[in-house]
Protein backbone atom coordinates (compact mmCIF):
# COMPACT_ATOMS: atom_id res chain seq x y z
CA UNK A 1 0.00 0.00 0.00
CA UNK A 2 1.42 3.36 -1.06
CA UNK A 3 1.07 6.89 0.27
CA UNK A 4 -1.26 7.68 -2.65
CA UNK A 5 -3.22 4.71 -3.98
CA UNK A 6 -5.29 4.76 -7.17
CA UNK A 7 -7.18 1.46 -7.25
CA UNK A 8 -9.08 0.28 -10.32
CA UNK A 9 -10.29 3.83 -11.05
CA UNK A 10 -12.51 4.59 -14.03
CA UNK A 11 -14.12 7.78 -15.28
CA UNK A 12 -17.10 7.99 -17.60
CA UNK A 13 -19.03 10.85 -19.14
CA UNK A 14 -22.41 9.33 -19.89
CA UNK A 15 -21.78 6.12 -21.79
CA UNK A 16 -18.24 7.12 -22.79
CA UNK A 17 -15.48 5.74 -20.55
CA UNK A 18 -12.42 8.03 -20.72
CA UNK A 19 -10.28 6.38 -18.02
CA UNK A 20 -10.08 2.60 -17.88
CA UNK A 21 -9.28 0.79 -14.60
CA UNK A 22 -6.22 2.81 -13.62
CA UNK A 23 -4.02 1.24 -10.92
CA UNK A 24 -1.07 3.24 -9.54
CA UNK A 25 0.52 3.16 -6.10
CA UNK A 26 2.72 6.17 -5.25
CA UNK A 27 5.17 5.92 -2.34
CA UNK A 28 5.78 8.80 0.06
CA UNK A 29 8.37 11.19 -1.36
CA UNK A 30 8.00 9.84 -4.91
CA UNK A 31 7.82 12.08 -8.00
CA UNK A 32 5.32 10.48 -10.37
CA UNK A 33 4.85 12.02 -13.82
CA UNK A 34 1.72 11.34 -15.88
CA UNK A 35 2.72 11.83 -19.49
CA UNK A 36 0.91 11.38 -22.77
CA UNK A 37 -0.60 13.22 -25.74
CA UNK A 38 -3.48 15.67 -25.43
CA UNK A 39 -6.75 13.92 -24.59
CA UNK A 40 -5.16 10.81 -23.10
CA UNK A 41 -6.78 11.32 -19.66
CA UNK A 42 -3.82 12.50 -17.60
CA UNK A 43 -5.36 15.82 -16.48
CA UNK A 44 -8.66 14.07 -15.77
CA UNK A 45 -6.84 11.63 -13.49
CA UNK A 46 -5.05 14.49 -11.72
CA UNK A 47 -8.36 16.30 -11.20
CA UNK A 48 -9.85 13.12 -9.71
CA UNK A 49 -6.98 12.94 -7.21
CA UNK A 50 -7.62 16.61 -6.37
CA UNK A 51 -11.37 16.08 -6.01
CA UNK A 52 -12.20 18.43 -8.89
CA UNK A 53 -13.67 15.50 -10.86
CA UNK A 54 -15.84 12.71 -9.47
CA UNK A 55 -14.82 9.04 -9.67
CA UNK A 56 -17.13 6.74 -11.64
CA UNK A 57 -15.75 3.58 -10.00
CA UNK A 58 -12.70 2.52 -8.02
CA UNK A 59 -11.01 4.11 -5.04
CA UNK A 60 -8.42 6.79 -4.32
CA UNK A 61 -6.73 7.01 -0.92
CA UNK A 62 -4.22 9.52 0.42
CA UNK A 63 -2.08 8.70 3.45
CA UNK A 64 -4.29 5.74 4.30
CA UNK A 65 -7.59 7.67 4.03
CA UNK A 66 -10.09 6.98 1.25
CA UNK A 67 -10.98 10.34 -0.33
CA UNK A 68 -13.80 9.34 -2.69
CA UNK A 69 -16.40 12.05 -2.26
CA UNK A 70 -14.21 14.13 0.10
CA UNK A 71 -14.24 17.85 -0.75
CA UNK A 72 -10.97 19.14 -2.30
CA UNK A 73 -10.37 21.44 0.68
CA UNK A 74 -10.42 18.43 3.03
CA UNK A 75 -7.91 16.28 1.11
CA UNK A 76 -4.73 18.05 2.27
CA UNK A 77 -3.45 18.41 -1.27
CA UNK A 78 -2.05 21.48 -3.04
CA UNK A 79 -2.29 22.10 -6.77
CA UNK A 80 -0.15 24.20 -9.11
CA UNK A 81 -1.99 25.11 -12.30
CA UNK A 82 -0.80 25.83 -15.82
CA UNK A 83 -2.36 29.32 -15.64
CA UNK A 84 -0.80 30.20 -12.23
CA UNK A 85 -4.30 31.21 -10.97
CA UNK A 86 -3.02 34.16 -8.90
CA UNK A 87 -5.33 36.86 -7.58
CA UNK A 88 -4.37 40.07 -9.45
CA UNK A 89 -5.62 42.39 -6.69
CA UNK A 90 -3.44 40.75 -3.99
CA UNK A 91 0.27 41.06 -3.34
CA UNK A 92 2.54 38.04 -3.74
CA UNK A 93 2.58 37.55 0.03
CA UNK A 94 -1.20 37.72 0.23
CA UNK A 95 -1.56 35.25 -2.64
CA UNK A 96 0.74 32.78 -0.92
CA UNK A 97 -0.98 32.92 2.48
CA UNK A 98 -4.60 33.29 1.35
CA UNK A 99 -5.28 29.55 1.62
CA UNK A 100 -3.84 29.42 5.13
CA UNK A 101 -5.99 32.36 6.14
CA UNK A 102 -9.11 30.65 4.79
CA UNK A 103 -8.24 27.58 6.89
CA UNK A 104 -8.01 29.69 10.02
CA UNK A 105 -4.25 29.45 10.52
CA UNK A 106 -3.10 32.14 13.01
CA UNK A 107 -1.22 35.10 11.55
CA UNK A 108 2.13 34.35 13.30
CA UNK A 109 2.13 30.85 11.74
CA UNK A 110 1.18 32.26 8.35
CA UNK A 111 3.97 34.81 8.48
CA UNK A 112 6.57 32.19 9.47
CA UNK A 113 5.45 29.83 6.68
CA UNK A 114 5.62 32.73 4.21
CA UNK A 115 9.14 33.72 5.28
CA UNK A 116 10.41 30.13 5.12
CA UNK A 117 8.95 29.40 1.67
CA UNK A 118 9.93 32.78 0.22
CA UNK A 119 13.52 32.14 1.31
CA UNK A 120 13.41 28.63 -0.14
CA UNK A 121 12.19 29.93 -3.52
CA UNK A 122 14.34 33.08 -3.35
CA UNK A 123 11.39 35.44 -3.84
CA UNK A 124 11.65 37.50 -0.64
CA UNK A 125 12.04 40.69 -2.71
CA UNK A 126 8.74 40.02 -4.54
CA UNK A 127 6.37 39.70 -1.58
CA UNK A 128 4.95 43.23 -1.86
CA UNK A 129 4.50 43.18 -5.63
CA UNK A 130 1.34 42.22 -7.49
CA UNK A 131 1.18 39.40 -10.08
CA UNK A 132 0.94 41.89 -12.97
CA UNK A 133 4.43 43.18 -12.07
CA UNK A 134 6.03 39.73 -12.33
CA UNK A 135 7.57 37.72 -15.18
CA UNK A 136 6.21 34.30 -16.11
CA UNK A 137 8.95 32.51 -14.18
CA UNK A 138 8.33 34.64 -11.08
CA UNK A 139 4.59 33.96 -11.24
CA UNK A 140 5.28 30.25 -11.41
CA UNK A 141 7.50 30.48 -8.32
CA UNK A 142 4.70 32.28 -6.49
CA UNK A 143 2.20 29.60 -7.55
CA UNK A 144 4.56 26.92 -6.19
CA UNK A 145 5.09 28.96 -3.03
CA UNK A 146 1.34 29.13 -2.43
CA UNK A 147 1.29 25.32 -2.54
CA UNK A 148 4.38 24.90 -0.36
CA UNK A 149 3.19 27.08 2.54
CA UNK A 150 0.35 24.64 3.17
CA UNK A 151 2.68 21.67 3.74
CA UNK A 152 0.22 19.25 2.08
CA UNK A 153 0.41 15.46 1.85
CA UNK A 154 0.55 15.53 -1.98
CA UNK A 155 1.53 18.20 -4.51
CA UNK A 156 -0.30 18.13 -7.84
CA UNK A 157 1.21 19.93 -10.86
CA UNK A 158 -0.91 20.40 -13.99
CA UNK A 159 1.48 21.27 -16.87
CA UNK A 160 3.02 24.12 -14.83
CA UNK A 161 5.74 25.01 -17.34
CA UNK A 162 3.80 25.02 -20.60
CA UNK A 163 3.34 28.83 -20.61
CA UNK A 164 7.07 29.54 -20.30
CA UNK A 165 9.61 30.05 -23.08
CA UNK A 166 12.09 27.26 -23.87
CA UNK A 167 15.03 28.49 -21.78
CA UNK A 168 12.87 29.37 -18.78
CA UNK A 169 11.23 25.94 -18.96
CA UNK A 170 14.62 24.28 -18.62
CA UNK A 171 15.58 26.57 -15.73
CA UNK A 172 12.29 25.99 -13.88
CA UNK A 173 12.51 22.26 -14.49
CA UNK A 174 15.86 22.27 -12.71
CA UNK A 175 14.42 24.33 -9.85
CA UNK A 176 11.50 21.93 -9.38
CA UNK A 177 13.84 18.94 -9.31
CA UNK A 178 16.14 20.62 -6.77
CA UNK A 179 13.13 21.53 -4.66
CA UNK A 180 11.85 17.95 -4.65
CA UNK A 181 15.25 16.53 -3.75
CA UNK A 182 15.48 18.98 -0.86
CA UNK A 183 11.95 18.57 0.53
CA UNK A 184 11.27 14.90 -0.40
CA UNK A 185 7.62 15.73 -1.02
CA UNK A 186 5.12 13.44 -2.78
CA UNK A 187 4.41 14.85 -6.25
CA UNK A 188 2.08 13.91 -9.10
CA UNK A 189 2.99 15.95 -12.17
CA UNK A 190 1.13 16.10 -15.49
CA UNK A 191 2.88 16.98 -18.75
CA UNK A 192 2.76 16.17 -22.45
CA UNK A 193 6.51 16.87 -22.69
CA UNK A 194 8.42 13.60 -22.54
CA UNK A 195 11.73 15.37 -21.79
CA UNK A 196 10.13 16.87 -18.66
CA UNK A 197 8.88 13.41 -17.73
CA UNK A 198 12.27 11.75 -18.14
CA UNK A 199 14.25 14.43 -16.29
CA UNK A 200 11.92 15.13 -13.35
CA UNK A 201 10.39 11.82 -12.36
CA UNK A 202 11.29 8.93 -10.12
CA UNK A 203 8.60 6.99 -12.00
CA UNK A 204 6.58 7.65 -15.15
CA UNK A 205 3.07 6.56 -16.10
CA UNK A 206 2.76 6.77 -19.90
CA UNK A 207 -0.88 7.21 -20.88
CA UNK A 208 -2.78 6.93 -24.14
CA UNK A 209 -6.47 6.58 -24.85
CA UNK A 210 -7.35 6.49 -21.15
CA UNK A 211 -5.08 3.51 -20.45
CA UNK A 212 -1.78 3.27 -18.62
CA UNK A 213 0.52 2.01 -21.37
CA UNK A 214 3.52 1.54 -19.07
CA UNK A 215 4.48 2.40 -15.49
CA UNK A 216 8.16 2.37 -14.55
CA UNK A 217 11.36 4.26 -13.90
CA UNK A 218 12.58 6.72 -16.56
CA UNK A 219 15.41 4.37 -17.52
CA UNK A 220 13.11 1.36 -17.85
CA UNK A 221 10.57 3.32 -19.91
CA UNK A 222 13.35 4.54 -22.21
CA UNK A 223 15.32 1.29 -22.56
CA UNK A 224 12.48 -1.25 -22.43
CA UNK A 225 9.28 0.28 -23.85
CA UNK A 226 6.28 -1.99 -23.40
CA UNK A 227 4.87 -1.29 -26.84
CA UNK A 228 5.36 0.73 -30.02
CA UNK A 229 3.41 3.72 -28.65
CA UNK A 230 5.76 4.10 -25.67
CA UNK A 231 8.80 3.51 -27.90
CA UNK A 232 7.88 6.32 -30.26
CA UNK A 233 6.41 8.75 -27.70
CA UNK A 234 9.31 8.70 -25.24
CA UNK A 235 12.68 9.97 -26.40
CA UNK A 236 13.77 12.72 -28.77
CA UNK A 237 14.44 11.70 -31.48
CA UNK A 238 12.12 8.76 -30.93
CA UNK A 239 13.08 5.10 -31.19
CA UNK A 240 13.76 3.87 -34.72
CA UNK A 241 11.44 1.09 -35.92
CA UNK A 242 12.70 -1.23 -38.67
CA UNK A 243 10.67 -4.13 -40.10
CA UNK A 244 12.49 -7.46 -40.13
CA UNK A 245 12.19 -11.22 -39.91
CA UNK A 246 13.60 -13.61 -37.30
CA UNK A 247 15.65 -16.43 -38.79
CA UNK A 248 17.22 -19.48 -37.19
CA UNK A 249 20.43 -20.85 -38.66
CA UNK A 250 23.36 -23.04 -37.70
CA UNK A 251 25.08 -20.07 -36.10
CA UNK A 252 22.06 -19.19 -33.95
CA UNK A 253 19.27 -16.62 -34.20
CA UNK A 254 19.43 -13.57 -36.46
CA UNK A 255 17.16 -10.82 -37.71
CA UNK A 256 17.00 -10.07 -41.45
CA UNK A 257 16.38 -6.43 -42.38
CA UNK A 258 15.40 -5.37 -45.91
CA UNK A 259 15.19 -8.99 -47.05
CA UNK A 260 15.99 -9.45 -50.72
CA UNK A 261 16.71 -5.79 -51.32
CA UNK A 262 19.99 -4.02 -52.06
CA UNK A 263 20.33 -2.95 -48.43
CA UNK A 264 19.65 -6.38 -46.88
CA UNK A 265 21.36 -6.88 -43.53
CA UNK A 266 21.52 -10.04 -41.42
CA UNK A 267 22.22 -9.26 -37.77
CA UNK A 268 23.31 -11.90 -35.29
CA UNK A 269 21.07 -11.92 -32.22
CA UNK A 270 23.19 -14.21 -30.07
CA UNK A 271 21.26 -15.53 -27.07
CA UNK A 272 18.32 -13.16 -27.49
CA UNK A 273 15.67 -15.73 -26.52
CA UNK A 274 13.80 -15.61 -29.85
CA UNK A 275 14.10 -19.28 -30.81
CA UNK A 276 10.32 -19.70 -30.77
CA UNK A 277 9.93 -16.80 -33.20
CA UNK A 278 11.76 -18.39 -36.16
CA UNK A 279 10.26 -17.01 -39.38
CA UNK A 280 8.17 -14.41 -37.56
CA UNK A 281 7.87 -10.86 -38.88
CA UNK A 282 8.96 -8.35 -36.25
CA UNK A 283 9.56 -4.64 -35.75
CA UNK A 284 13.09 -4.00 -34.49
CA UNK A 285 13.41 -0.97 -32.23
CA UNK A 286 16.69 0.85 -31.66
CA UNK A 287 17.46 4.25 -30.13
CA UNK A 288 19.47 6.71 -32.29
CA UNK A 289 22.46 6.65 -29.89
CA UNK A 290 22.70 2.85 -30.26
CA UNK A 291 23.10 3.23 -34.04
CA UNK A 292 26.28 5.19 -34.68
CA UNK A 293 29.98 4.66 -35.36
CA UNK A 294 32.08 2.33 -33.20
CA UNK A 295 33.86 5.16 -31.42
CA UNK A 296 30.54 6.74 -30.36
CA UNK A 297 29.19 3.44 -29.01
CA UNK A 298 32.15 3.20 -26.66
CA UNK A 299 33.97 0.30 -25.11
CA UNK A 300 30.96 -0.79 -23.02
CA UNK A 301 29.18 -2.06 -26.16
CA UNK A 302 29.98 -5.79 -26.27
CA UNK A 303 27.73 -7.07 -29.06
CA UNK A 304 28.07 -4.84 -32.13
CA UNK A 305 26.67 -5.53 -35.61
CA UNK A 306 27.59 -3.72 -38.82
CA UNK A 307 24.69 -2.31 -40.85
CA UNK A 308 25.02 -0.93 -44.40
CA UNK A 309 23.14 2.34 -44.87
CA UNK A 310 22.74 5.28 -47.24
CA UNK A 311 22.92 8.82 -45.86
CA UNK A 312 19.78 10.87 -46.59
CA UNK A 313 19.94 13.98 -44.35
CA UNK A 314 22.61 15.41 -42.01
CA UNK A 315 21.45 17.70 -39.17
CA UNK A 316 24.17 19.29 -37.00
CA UNK A 317 22.83 19.94 -33.47
CA UNK A 318 25.76 21.29 -31.49
CA UNK A 319 27.20 18.46 -29.41
CA UNK A 320 25.50 15.86 -31.69
CA UNK A 321 24.88 15.36 -35.36
CA UNK A 322 21.64 13.58 -36.26
CA UNK A 323 21.99 11.64 -39.50
CA UNK A 324 18.93 10.23 -41.27
CA UNK A 325 19.95 7.10 -43.16
CA UNK A 326 18.16 4.47 -45.18
CA UNK A 327 18.46 0.83 -44.11
CA UNK A 328 16.77 -1.26 -46.79
CA UNK A 329 13.51 0.62 -47.43
CA UNK A 330 13.32 2.23 -43.97
CA UNK A 331 14.57 5.64 -42.88
CA UNK A 332 16.10 5.76 -39.40
CA UNK A 333 17.99 8.35 -37.36
CA UNK A 334 21.54 7.86 -36.09
CA UNK A 335 23.12 10.02 -33.40
CA UNK A 336 26.71 10.80 -34.39
CA UNK A 337 29.42 12.99 -32.90
CA UNK A 338 29.68 16.74 -33.49
CA UNK A 339 32.60 16.25 -35.87
CA UNK A 340 30.74 13.96 -38.27
CA UNK A 341 31.58 14.80 -41.88
CA UNK A 342 28.98 12.65 -43.63
CA UNK A 343 27.24 13.89 -46.77
CA UNK A 344 23.85 12.99 -48.30
CA UNK A 345 24.15 10.13 -50.77
CA UNK A 346 27.15 8.48 -49.06
CA UNK A 347 27.13 4.71 -48.62
CA UNK A 348 28.31 3.98 -45.07
CA UNK A 349 28.46 1.18 -42.53
CA UNK A 350 26.94 1.95 -39.14
CA UNK A 351 27.58 0.09 -35.89
CA UNK A 352 24.54 -1.17 -34.00
CA UNK A 353 24.67 -2.02 -30.28
CA UNK A 354 22.64 -5.24 -30.32
CA UNK A 355 22.31 -5.24 -26.52
CA UNK A 356 20.12 -2.13 -26.87
CA UNK A 357 17.77 -3.62 -29.49
CA UNK A 358 14.14 -4.51 -28.68
CA UNK A 359 11.54 -6.31 -30.78
CA UNK A 360 7.81 -5.74 -31.20
CA UNK A 361 5.03 -7.84 -32.67
CA UNK A 362 3.74 -5.90 -35.73
CA UNK A 363 0.17 -7.12 -35.10
CA UNK A 364 -0.24 -6.45 -31.37
CA UNK A 365 2.49 -3.72 -31.23
CA UNK A 366 3.57 -5.21 -27.87
CA UNK A 367 7.23 -5.87 -27.09
CA UNK A 368 8.36 -9.46 -27.65
CA UNK A 369 11.76 -9.08 -26.03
Amino acid sequence: MGFLDINNVTKSYGSVEVLHKVDISVEEGEFLVLVGPSGCGKSTLLNMIAGLEGITSGEISINGRVVNGVHPSKRNIAMVFQSYALYPNMTVGQNMTFGLEMHGVPKPERDKALRDVAALLQIEQLLDRRPGQLSGGQRQRVAMGRALVRNPDVFLFDEPLSNLDAKLRVDMRTEIKKLHEKLKTTVVYVTHDQIEALTLSTRIAVMNGGYIQQLGTPQDIYDNPANIFVATFMGSPSMNLVPGRISAGEGGMSVVLGAGGPGEAVLDLGAAGLAAADGQQVIMGVRPEALSDRAALGSQARHIADVPATVEVVEPAGADTFVTVRIGETEVVSRMGANSRLRPGEEITLSLDMDKVVFFDPKTEQRII
